[in-house]
């Protein structure tokens, strides 16, 4: 475990990963810029920015993402083409393997927040193999400031582990990439894609479950404010 960051006191023992390598925990954007150089994961551009590749994934994989199907979710879940079920056992199942896989290995975690507003944000945790893609959640999601981190305590937490592949006629997938929302385990499972987007499209969708329950309405978007406080809202997909 990396001592000179601040981590909360809920380890990973809590999601059943135990006997890692060193466990990175919480760290600065400087700190994971060494990792991803060191780790051979990406190149510094000019000005600064991190470019990484993503290859064969250069996008979404949205036919791998699936919902696990179970009884606290089960009747409010438009099931079809776009909210596609995954056996509960199966979900169990592949993250055993997951587990197994990163016994002895490095490992990269941010505690954040997905949400501003602190009536409705949702306290998460990334659990990543690569620098990169825990730069990635620490660039995208709010993050938690050094007193709230010794008590954060993830309501929803994306495992991530992109050079982990499902066997499909085993482990039930449709193919060696998989995207699983659990929203009974407050879990959501990546494997077999190394394209960030995974992370962020993962919390959206729990958003989109959650806020609608509290009577927020969710809004992929971004916004300006304007010198009276006026707002202006730009909607569309990414990029």
């Amino acid at each position: 475990m990396s001592a000179d960051t601040p981590r909360s006191s809920q380890g990973l023992e809590n999601h059943g990963i135990v006997n890692t390598g060193t466990v990175h925990w919480n760290l600065p954007t400087s700190r994971l810029y060494e990792e991803i150089i060191n780790n051979n994961e990406g190149q510094i551009a000019h000005l600064g920015p991190i470019c990484v590749k993503t290859a064969p994934h250069t996008g979404r994989a949205a036919q791998d993402k699936f919902i696990v199907e179970e009884e606290t979710t089960k009747a409010d879940v438009w099931w079809g083409k776009v909210n596609k079920p995954f056996a509960e056992e199966k979900f169990e199942a592949l993250l055993k393997k997951m587990q197994a896989y990163v016994q002895g290995r490095e490992l990269y975690v941010q505690d954040c927040f997905a949400g501003y507003d602190s009536r409705y944000r949702l306290p998460i945790r990334v659990i990543n193999e690569m620098a990169w893609h825990n730069l990635f959640a620490r660039t995208m999601f709010i993050r938690a400031k050094p007193e709230e981190l010794a008590n954060h305590k993830p309501e929803f937490t994306v495992f991530q582990l992109p050079r982990f592949k499902a066997i499909p006629e085993i482990d039930g997938t449709r193919s060696d990439t998989f995207i699983l929302l659990n929203f009974k385990k407050r879990m959501a499972i990546i494997g077999g894609s190394h394209y960030g987007g995974e992370i962020k499209k993962s919390i959206f969708t729990v958003l989109n479950y959650l806020l609608p329950k509290k009577n927020v309405m969710s809004m992929h978007c971004s916004a300006n404010v304007g010198e009276k406080d006026d707002v202006a809202k730009f909607f569309g997909l990414s990029g």
